[in-house]
């Protein structure tokens, strides 16, 4: 068996804790090794539970660490450029919560730190690794639905009484286009293969929350007159859903992010009047996630989402920002 990538984690957010930390313990190439905290106890509680060998009390002693080959980072999003950018230059490979930054600037200087470096970093959009979008992809392809006409995404929940949730910090990155948006708009790009060319966003911008974006629709515009209709939020109804509408047919996505449990990653496609399930493996899509980047970093395959990719991410992102904040609609150079 070949040696398991040893990865530490910064931070006991509940991301880690409840799906990252689990798809790592699910894993045959990877391992979570050590855990991080600047509270020392919530280090060796998280490690405890979660069955981790080593806690520390500072995220300087994780990175210090040279059995570490992988840093998680889920800390709030103001600290991923710092956090980051220290790990690349302590040699160690990368998974770093979306949004990758706060800015496309941001997002730059991390991928060329850790091209300095020679190590990897990953945006971790684990939905990307699920094996139905490789499906969706081959289906558009095909020509089944026809051309598209347009794509149709939408995340959102309502945790909006939580008023000290980093989420509703201006200063750390809150708000819901940074939160949740990221995946409609990543999703367009993914399947169109293409860049967007202007971006339009009305947002609701709470007093109550610091004034973060708790809620946002916006047109993001691609070549060819196709659009991506997006809506995000965290202070409404819970959903997740992609919709890709072609001149022949629709593919429907319910649960466009998060596959939970066996049936949740199955979508329908309707073509020629006739609507069919398609049914799909039921994949950690975290596991997923980490097994990929396990495979780039031992050299047996190329990474499919480089550092670029993010950067350009965070480029629709500014553009979104700018224009709820401005009223306006936003040309991407």
């Amino acid at each position: 068996m070949k040696k398991k990538l040893k990865w530490g984690i910064l931070g006991c957010a509940n991301i880690a804790r409840r799906a990252v930390i689990p798809g790592l313990h699910l894993s045959g190439l990877n391992e979570a090794a050590a855990i991080a905290s600047r509270d020392a106890d919530k280090a060796k509680r998280t490690a405890e539970e979660l069955n981790i060998p080593v806690a520390y009390d500072s995220y300087e002693a994780l990175l210090a660490d040279d059995s570490i080959d992988v840093v998680y980072i889920p800390l709030p999003n103001h600290l991923h450029r710092e956090w980051a950018i220290r790990a690349a230059e302590a040699g160690k490979h990368i998974l770093c919560e979306k949004p990758l930054a706060l800015t496309e600037r941001e997002a730059a200087e991390m991928a060329e730190a850790a091209a300095k470096a020679g190590v990897r970093l990953a945006e971790a959009f684990m939905y990307r690794h699920h094996p139905r979008y490789d499906t969706i992809k081959e289906i558009i392809a095909s020509g089944e639905i026809g051309e598209i006409r347009g794509i149709r995404g939408a995340f959102t929940f309502n945790n909006a009484g939580d008023k000290k949730n980093v989420r509703y910090r201006k200063d750390w990155g809150g708000g819901s286009i940074y939160d949740v948006g990221c995946y409609p708009i990543s999703a367009a790009r993914l399947l169109l293969g293409r860049e967007p060319e202007a971006a339009t966003v009305s947002a609701l911008f709470s007093p109550e929350h610091d004034d973060v974006d708790m809620m946002a629709s916006g047109l993001i515009e691609f070549p060819g007159s196709v659009a991506l209709a997006f809506d995000c939020g965290m202070w409404a109804a819970p959903r997740n859903t992609l919709e890709v509408l072609g001149s022949e047919g629709i593919i429907e996505v319910p649960s466009a992010y998060i596959t939970p449990t066996p049936g949740s990653g199955n979508f329908f496609v309707t073509s020629n009047g006739v609507r069919r399930e398609v049914e799909v493996p039921h994949v950690n899509a975290y596991t997923e996630q980490a097994d990929h980047l396990a495979r780039v970093i031992k050299g047996e395959t190329e990474q499919r989402f480089e550092p670029s990719d993010a950067v350009r991410n965070m480029k629709v992102i500014d553009a979104c920002l700018k224009s709820a904040r401005e009223r306006t609609r936003v040309v991407l150079g």
